[in-house]
């Protein structure tokens, strides 16, 4: 167990929306929720956003701008982390003879898939090695696609924060660091319990550790009732740890978590009851290999905050 751990906030996510009304889904309530869970102790904030409307995910450039503005005026200092995910779900309109794609499919060209990372220069972002069947339907990552995104990743400054599913997730992060696509020993996160990836116990987590090359940061978590199990684990075998409402609607069996922020209180209270302290932005930076500068504080060159209140939403 290091003596001094990183805490991610993961605001919302991608997936179905939760029963639990709290959890953010305008710009401005994801922008909230992150600031009060950084208040709290997450050195990170793992960002996706969503359609003010609907709910539903998306990709769309003004919003990350948004949610992103709103962060950096109030909290120049923490670690903002956002996500690559989107642009790789296909789903066969025909499940029995997949080679035609049908509705709800989102398969974008790799430049599309990081353009808000680079317009905003965010310290972090994802980039998931998964192929897999998720939510439904498949998620696609090509060796390709991954190449182009990586060095556009690169060339903008961003650290990538590797995603791995399932153990041949981390062979491809290995093969990708020895052709020079990816700076090595990287960083992980490593997916626990979602729907047909890796599961979330012990002896997968112990595992997909030892795939890593030496002197990687890593992290594992957990999918709904194994978020908190898998955080103290994560913890116990030396890595970093990641709550939030994109992984579980819930704070305790049965109860709705209140917030972000309820969860990361939780976690931190876990992890200092071991022994251990969280990591400040700060020291997040010094043990990530970030610059002491802020690379975030860019996102807000020619952001204006709208009209509207920005705590009328939540």
């Amino acid at each position: 167990m290091q003596d001094t751990l990183i805490v991610t906030c993961a605001l919302t996510g991608a997936g179905p929306l939760s029963k639990n009304p709290a959890q953010p889904v305008t710009p401005r309530q994801i922008a909230q929720s992150g600031l009060e869970a950084a208040e709290a102790g997450a050195a990170v904030l793992h960002v996706h956003v969503r359609d003010p409307q609907t709910g539903a995910f998306s990709g769309e450039l003004a919003l990350y701008e948004e949610a992103v503005g709103l962060i950096r005026e109030q909290n120049p200092d923490v670690i903002l982390n956002l996500t690559t995910g989107l642009g790789s779900g296909f789903y066969p309109k025909d499940p029995l003879l997949p080679g035609e794609a049908g509705p709800g499919t989102h398969i974008w060209p790799a430049e599309q898939r990081v353009a808000h990372v680079l317009k905003l220069k965010p310290e972090i972002c994802t980039l998931d090695l998964v192929t897999a069947q998720v939510f439904g339907g498949i998620v696609i990552s090509t060796e390709q696609v991954l190449t182009r995104m990586a060095a556009l990743i690169r060339d903008a400054g961003v650290k990538p924060e590797i995603e791995l599913f399932d153990t041949g997730d981390a062979v491809l992060a290995r093969h990708l660091i020895a052709n020079g696509v990816l700076d090595g020993p990287g960083l992980y996160s490593f997916v626990m319990g979602l729907n047909f990836t890796m599961p979330a116990d012990t002896q997968t987590m112990s595992h997909m550790r030892s795939l890593l090359p030496p002197g990687a940061q890593w992290q594992g978590f957990g999918i709904g009732r194994n978020q908190f199990p898998m955080a103290m684990q994560s913890a116990l075998l030396g890595g970093h740890v990641r709550v939030g409402m994109e992984d579980n609607a819930f704070i305790s069996k049965g109860e709705l978590a209140q917030s972000n922020a309820q969860q990361v209180r939780k976690v931190r209270r876990m992890v200092e009851d071991m022994g251990s302290t969280i990591a400040t932005p700060s020291e997040a930076r010094s043990i990530l290999g970030l610059s002491p500068r802020t690379q975030g504080q860019q996102a807000l060159r020619g952001w204006r905050r709208p009209e509207a209140d920005f705590t009328s939403e939540g």
